[in-house]
């Protein structure tokens, strides 16, 4: 097999992301029902999630028809090229469902499991993140650089909470013991976007235990190439959930931040083995 060039990927990526995101943007117009729950009542599906990822798997398929897909909504489809697209069609989609403008299709590409070009597309305001392995991120074609690294007091950091009960009472117990120890914290309501702005410097870290790699897998390298850090580390609800994998303790922050971040969230017990992490 032979190495794709990750700048076409990227490109073939962004051409995909802006149609399906005209489709999202299209069937928000025309008003948005819960076609669908997954792992409980609020965590929804709508029929423009399932006609976006319809037509992103159409779109690359036709391009690489050797290639394989995993998507949020559909069947992981193998292939034989050694490039897999990881595929979000809408994420944050109950920002979607109540019209907040923070919801975006996600399209990632890893060849032999590396992520080598991402795309992460606001379906509601248009703009557009993208990067290739070793070229850098941009913003609407403008590069991208972490924001300077401050003290962790006066770090802004992001987050979001799952749709399991138990799940979200392990979340906010972390974010309050991390909430007194940073500037402050946001729930902005999509993964990808998130490591975006960790991106672009308006924000100076993320951390969220239970993404899958569809959420994060474009906005980290989005967030890499800008000079930020990205990891997937070993996570609290591991321990205490059956079926629950163990890394799954999503981070992001500038690099040159990182061991500072990584201490606090250790602190606040988000990690698996800290003191906070045992209990509530």
């Amino acid at each position: 097999m032979t190495a794709p060039d990750p700048a076409g990927l990227r490109d073939l990526a962004l051409d995909v992301a802006r149609r399906a995101a005209a489709l999202v943007a299209e069937r928000r117009e025309a008003g948005v029902a819960v076609a669908a729950t997954k792992s409980s009542s609020v965590d929804v599906v709508t029929e423009a999630d399932r006609a976006s990822e319809r037509l992103i798997r159409s779109l690359l398929l036709d391009a690489r028809p050797d290639d394989a897909i995993l998507g949020e909504e559909g069947d992981d489809q193998p292939g034989t090229s050694g490039v897999r697209w990881v595929v979000d069609p809408i994420d944050g989609t109950v920002n979607y469902l109540y019209g907040l403008p923070e919801y975006a299709v996600s399209i990632a590409a890893e060849w032999q499991g590396e992520v080598v070009a991402g795309v992460v597309l606001n379906a509601a305001t248009g703009v557009e993140y993208a990067a290739a392995r070793g070229a850098g991120a941009t913003r609407d074609g403008v590069p991208l650089r972490v924001r300077p690294v401050p003290p962790v007091a006066e770090r802004l950091v992001l987050t979001g909470f799952g749709y399991v009960a138990e799940v979200r009472a392990h979340q906010a117990a972390c974010v309050a013991r991390l909430l007194p120890r940073v500037r402050d914290i946001r729930r902005m309501g999509s993964c990808a976007l998130d490591l975006c702005h960790v991106a672009e410097g308006s924000a100076d870290g993320y951390v969220e235990e239970g993404p899958r790699p569809w959420d994060w897998s474009a906005g980290s390298l989005v967030v890499t190439e800008a000079g930020g850090r990205f990891d997937v580390l070993p996570g609290v609800l591991g321990t205490r959930m059956p079926g629950w994998p163990t890394m799954t303790l999503v981070t992001a922050a500038p690099a040159d931040g990182w061991a500072d971040f990584v201490t606090a969230l250790e602190a606040a017990g988000f990690l698996a083995g800290t003191a906070s992490g045992t209990g509530e």
